[in-house]
C-alpha cells in the first residue's frame, strides 16, 4: 500500500506527531468505495455519532453547514431504492458494447441491501441565505461544502474500520420522493455504511480493468496549464 509520508524525512517533529501524521495518511490511502464486502452487522450509536460528528465538522462556505444526514435502516425503503438503482444500472449497461460491456458486467455498483444502513447527505442552498459570505461569485461553493462533509465522513468511517460506498446510479427526484425530502433540498449522496469483511488494496474499478489511476505528475501544473 502506498505511503506518501516518510517519518524519516518528515522534518523536526516529535515521535508522537510523526505517528499521528502517518496514521492520517494511512487512513487516506486505505479509504475505498466499498460495495461487496459489507457484513451487515450493526454500527453502534457512539461510533455512528463520532462519524457524523466528523462530517458535521467540515468547513463550509459562509459557515452555512448546508448539509443534513438522513439515516435509512428500513429494509423496505432500501429495497425500493435498490430496485431503482438496478434499473439505472441496466440503463447505463445498455449504452455499452464489447469489452466495456463485459467489464461492467463484472462490477458490483452498490451495497444498498448488504450494508448496515444508508446515510443520505443533502444540500440546502437556502441555508444561511440570502447573503452567503463567499458564495456570490461561485454558486456551487455550497455544494462543494457538502462534498467536504462527505469526505470527512468517509475518512472517519475508515479510521473506525467501517466501509463506505457512494451510490451514484439514481435519479435525484426519485430519491427525494422516496425519503420525503422537501423541495429545494438536493440529495447529493446515498452512502452505504457499515462493518466490512475486508478492504481491498486496489480499488474495484482498477481491479476490474475499468480505469487505471493517473500518476501524480500527469495532473500537476506549474504557474499555468
Amino acid at each position: 500500500m502506498r505511503r506518501p509520508y516518510d517519518p524519516a524525512v518528515g522534518g523536526a517533529r516529535t515521535t508522537r506527531t510523526m505517528v499521528a501524521v502517518q496514521d492520517l495518511y494511512d487512513v487516506m490511502f486505505r479509504r475505498r468505495d466499498v460495495r461487496a464486502e459489507f457484513t451487515g452487522e450493526p454500527v453502534d450509536d457512539q461510533t455512528l455519532t463520532r462519524v457524523l460528528g466528523a462530517a458535521h465538522a467540515a468547513p463550509s462556505v459562509g459557515l452555512t453547514q448546508p448539509w443534513d444526514f438522513l439515516l435509512v435502516r428500513d429494509r423496505s425503503t432500501r429495497q425500493t431504492f435498490f430496485d431503482h438503482v438496478q434499473h439505472e444500472r441496466d440503463t447505463f449497461a445498455s449504452t455499452l458494447t464489447g469489452e466495456k460491456a463485459e467489464k461492467f458486467g463484472r462490477i458490483k455498483i452498490d451495497g444498498v441491501l448488504e450494508s448496515s444502513l444508508g446515510v443520505v447527505v443533502t444540500y440546502d442552498a437556502g441555508r444561511g441565505g440570502p447573503a452567503v459570505l463567499g458564495r456570490h461569485a461561485i454558486a456551487d461553493a455550497g455544494l462543494y461544502s457538502v462534498c467536504l462533509a462527505i469526505q470527512n465522513l468517509w475518512l472517519a468511517a475508515t479510521a473506525e474500520e467501517l466501509g463506505v460506498g457512494w451510490v451514484s446510479f439514481y435519479r435525484e427526484p426519485f430519491l427525494a420522493g422516496l425519503l420525503g425530502i422537501p423541495d429545494g433540498i438536493r440529495p447529493v449522496a446515498w452512502l452505504c455504511l457499515g462493518p466490512v469483511s475486508r478492504r481491498h488494496d486496489v480499488p474495484d474499478l482498477e481491479r476490474h480493468g475499468w480505469r487505471t489511476r493517473s500518476p501524480l505528475e500527469s495532473v500537476v501544473h506549474q504557474e499555468k496549464w
